[in-house]
């Protein structure tokens, strides 16, 4: 005998219609909803996981890779009581295989049984043929755009499908966990770098080589959302320069914080808009209009890539680059459109294709999350479960209208259009103006008197050391000095620091005081105009080879330093560089000619350490770098003529020394 429970009100708002529903809940009545039953009898509303299938069916859109599901996200839900139906060869593509699936605990079934599932979990929107398939009063959960889809969310009403649009989560803090729009624009983003990469004909980062210096390439990303934040990291990571422009205020330090260049219009113009969504250009005002298109244009001259993104829900993509400026970018630039499914953000874009106009490669593939199908489909499986999971409290699945993520995203239910809800209200106002500083005049450095002052610096360290050995009481104390100077204060700063861009200058300047080796060669050297013997010989070769690393260890490096120089870089007076060159070099002439300060030599050869030490210190900084060069010169210069002064050759000889040395360099 059946006994009679109360009937209990449920109140559906559809929108501005108010429909109330009694429901009458016996037991043992089949046919009697579930989840309204549960709630008549004070228990939690919804339906138990446990008595809820799911079913992931095979993406049939063309070229789609990706699937719903993943082993991972299988576990999940299999862990919190659902039964995971998956349609064979469904994650395939995306490199899961139906032995994994089921592994994770998933049943693997034919297409049609995968439908009779009570939640469908899909990344497109079902086509016209699969929606015959669905039970009745089941759940779908997948990618709808129901603005632009009007006629397919008709047909899901008619289905009496409950429906829900992954693109309609609403942008606040507690739905980022379900945002799988976020998700592909982040997988968008880095794919449209590597597409970018591929395409051109150049490395993204800058390299300076033997062979050269190879400037890197320049890009330009139009968009600071998550795709372009994306796109921003993607390249600064790939060595590129990277400019980025957005008329959202607050994507400037996002873009920074990446190592990005955030690039501004002269005009004062917030375009921040609802649901954290940029502005359609068509809002904003003409002269903000002019300035942004003067600021493309300028920026497709100069740049060799360009990645658009700008999107707006539900219209057709705004046309930033047009024509002319595709016309007056670089032979061999790049062009990647992450807005062409919605009509493009250049002009010549084509949809889906990848093509050549005036030599500048255009790639508008609108299929950029699923060319990474793993990826893609690991991280919206985890969006789709966990908004699956957020339905209902307790293990029970229950669509509680009441819920600003659920409300968001409802497109269908109990075979009505549920209207959309209004967007979380962020805010969209302009930052207040940052108050006025004082403007001070800056005035560029005196480089004349800067390089004077070093100059001076260094003639007095340089003939301090020469005074130093002319009152050295004895031999042990020029002895200890040098030990002391090269072993504690200079070699600490030796490799100390070294910017990666000065490597290879750094290794030219130690290879050219390498060539030092050339004063083993003099001191074995004699004969008069030419050796007379093998030993005679062998040093001349020695003095003769390591000249060739000195000269051309120098010249080398001065040719790496000037690559670095810009055009718009103040004048330079490196030859004043030469002051305490001819001073050191003098005033050790003087001294040792006068045959009364025996220790000048052995502090003329520490001076030159120190130099040669020096120059590999200078070597570590873009600043210091052409001074470090500079310092290597007298200091082997100094050694070289230190060691004259010691041997005192014969004029025969000294001509002997000075043609080889002379022809090496």
């Amino acid at each position: 005998m059946l006994f009679r429970v109360k009937t209990a009100s449920l109140l559906v708002n559809l929108g501005n219609s108010v429909e109330k529903l009694s429901i009458s809940c016996s037991r043992g009545f089949k046919n009697a909803p579930r989840n309204y039953c549960n709630k008549a009898e004070g228990a939690v509303p919804g339906i138990p996981y446990k008595n809820l299938t799911v079913g992931v069916p095979k993406e049939i859109f063309p070229n789609e890779k990706r699937v719903a599901i993943s082993p991972t996200a299988v576990v999940n839900l299999v862990k919190k009581g659902f039964t995971v139906n998956i349609e064979k060869d469904a994650g395939v593509e995306a490199k899961f295989t139906n032995a994994e699936l089921e592994k994770a605990g998933a049943k693997i079934m034919a297409k049609n049984d995968v439908f009779q599932s009570d939640i469908v979990l899909k990344v497109r929107a079902p086509e016209v043929s699969e929606l015959p398939l669905f039970k009745d009063n089941a759940t779908l959960i997948s990618f709808l755009y129901p603005k632009q889809n009007a006629e397919l969310v008709e047909q899901l009403a008619q289905h009496k499908l409950n429906s829900f649009a992954m693109d309609m989560i609403p942008r606040i803090s507690r739905a980022q966990v379900f945002d799988a729009l976020s998700s592909m624009a982040n997988i968008a983003g880095y794919k449209s770098v590597v597409e970018a990469a591929n395409n051109f004909g150049r490395f993204f980062t800058g390299q300076i080589t033997a062979a050269g210096k190879v400037p890197p390439a320049k890009v330009f990303i139009i968009g600071g959302g998550v795709a372009g934040l994306s796109a921003v990291g993607t390249a600064r990571n790939m060595g590129a320069i990277v400019r980025a422009y957005d008329v959202r205020p607050a994507v400037k330090e996002q873009v920074e914080s990446l190592g990005g260049e955030f690039l501004e219009v002269g005009i004062q113009e917030s375009g921040a808009g609802e649901g954290g969504y940029a502005k359609d250009i068509s809002q904003m005002s003409q002269e903000f209009r002019d300035a942004q298109m003067a600021l493309y244009a300028k920026q497709c001259k100069e740049v060799d890539i360009v990645i658009t993104t700008a999107l707006v829900p539900g219209k057709k993509a705004p046309i930033l680059i047009t024509k002319a400026m595709v016309d007056a970018m670089k032979p061999g630039s790049v062009i990647v459109d992450l807005a062409a499914e919605a009509g493009g953000n250049v002009e010549t874009i084509k949809p889906g294709e990848l093509y050549r106009y005036n030599d500048v490669t255009h790639v508008g593939y609108t299929d950029l999350p699923s060319r990474l199908p793993t990826q893609s489909s690991t991280l919206y499986a985890n969006n789709i479960t966990k908004f699956l999971l957020s339905i209902g409290e307790k293990e029970h699945f229950n669509i509680n209208l009441e819920d600003e993520v659920v409300r968001g995203s409802i497109v269908t239910q109990n075979g009505s259009v549920v209207p959309p809800a209004p967007p979380p209200k962020l805010d969209a106002a302009a930052p207040p103006p940052p108050p006025t500083a004082v403007v001070k005049e800056v005035i560029p450095p005196n480089k004349f008197k800067i390089q004077l002052n070093e100059s001076i610096q260094y003639s007095v360290g340089l003939t301090g050391m020469v005074g130093l050995g002319c009152i050295s009481p004895s031999p042990a104390f020029a002895t200890m000095v040098t030990t002391f100077g090269l072993s504690c204060i200079v070699g600490y700063h030796t490799v100390w620091g070294v910017t990666p861009a000065l490597h290879s200058p750094l290794m030219s300047v130690t290879n050219a005081i390498s060539g030092t080796t050339a004063v083993g060669g003099l001191l074995l050297m004699g004969g008069g105009y030419f050796p007379s013997n093998t030993i005679q010989a062998l040093s001349a070769a020695a003095a003769f080879i390591s000249s060739i690393n000195i000269g051309g260890g120098f010249v080398v490096t001065q040719r790496m330093l000037d690559m670095f120089k810009r055009p718009t870089d103040p004048p330079e007076y490196n030859k004043m560089y030469g002051i305490p060159g001819v001073l050191f070099l003098g005033a050790y002439g003087y001294g040792a000619m006068q045959n009364s300060f025996p220790e000048i030599h052995h502090m003329t050869y520490l001076a030159s350490g120190i130099c040669c030490v020096g120059a590999l210190t200078g070597l570590s900084s873009q600043k210091s770098a052409r001074v470090g060069n500079a310092l290597g010169m007298i200091g082997v210069s100094g050694g070289i003529t230190a060691t004259l002064g010691i041997l005192q050759p014969s004029m025969e000889n000294f001509v002997q020394m000075a043609a080889l040395m002379g022809a090496g360099k």
